[in-house]
């Protein structure tokens, strides 16, 4: 009897198993664009699931952009350039590269979103982004709650650029980026790391309520630059071998 495959351990999220080894094989090319899938049945004794499981996961990939349902013929896997919504595994993300590309990302959205909102910020916008800062290095800078905070000074910088697509692009990427702030938390001293982070975001701060583009672009690249160093990436070393 053929062995059906061990990926999948547990009943607890089975959909989202399926989904994301089904997008990995996408993303790394082993289901090529115009592919159609397998049935549902194939894909149900691929993964030990049943038929209902499948369907569920066929519709995650659906809502994500990565395939087409076609009435009466089956499931294709859309071209990158074709897909009309953005998805990030957080599986993928934990390979070394893939986290190194989404610092990449970050490195280019928030600097600039720093530069804009230096220019463009108003008292309310400056109170949002002070109020998150002093969550960050307040009573509950050791706990989980520091994180949200973290993600919310981020977004509140977004926010603060007035333009509505940098804000949804860059709220999406914070949620991405909440397991890198987990993990720098577990693989560092966590006082040093506390410190050392809220001072890269008073100094952003600083730049923002100073008006300053250019400082507060600056200060936001060191801030990415820190962060991605504080899981393993080198964002400097990539930036120079490349010049």
């Amino acid at each position: 009897m053929k062995q059906r495959s061990s990926i999948i351990g547990s009943v607890e999220a089975l959909p989202h198993r399926v989904a994301s080894h089904l997008s990995r094989e996408i993303e790394g090319g082993d289901i090529i664009p115009g592919a159609r899938l397998p049935t549902e049945s194939q894909l149900a004794d691929k993964f030990g699931v049943s038929r209902n499981v499948v369907r569920e996961a066929i519709a995650q990939l659906r809502a994500d952009g990565m395939i087409e349902a076609r009435q009466g013929i089956g499931a294709f896997v859309m071209a990158p350039e074709q897909r009309t919504a953005i998805r990030i595994d957080r599986e993928a993300l934990k390979d070394q590269r893939n986290m190194e590309q989404l610092f990449e990302l970050r490195s280019i959205l928030e600097t600039e979103s720093a530069t804009f909102a230096a220019a463009r910020c108003a008292s309310d916008d400056l109170d949002a982004i002070k109020a998150a800062l002093d969550r960050m290095g307040g009573e509950e800078r050791w706990e989980d709650g520091s994180i949200e905070a973290d993600l919310l000074f981020h977004r509140a910088i977004a926010r603060a650029t007035g333009n509505s697509y940098i804000y949804t692009f860059i709220s999406f990427v914070c949620e991405q980026i909440r397991q890198s702030i987990h993990y720098a938390r577990l693989t560092n001293p966590l006082h040093d790391l506390v410190e050392v982070n809220v001072a890269e975001h008073v100094r952003i701060y600083d730049a923002l309520a100073a008006h300053d583009p250019q400082a507060a672009g600056e200060a936001m690249r060191r801030h990415i630059e820190g962060a991605a160093a504080r899981v393993g990436v080198e964002l400097t070393a990539k930036l120079n071998r490349g010049k």
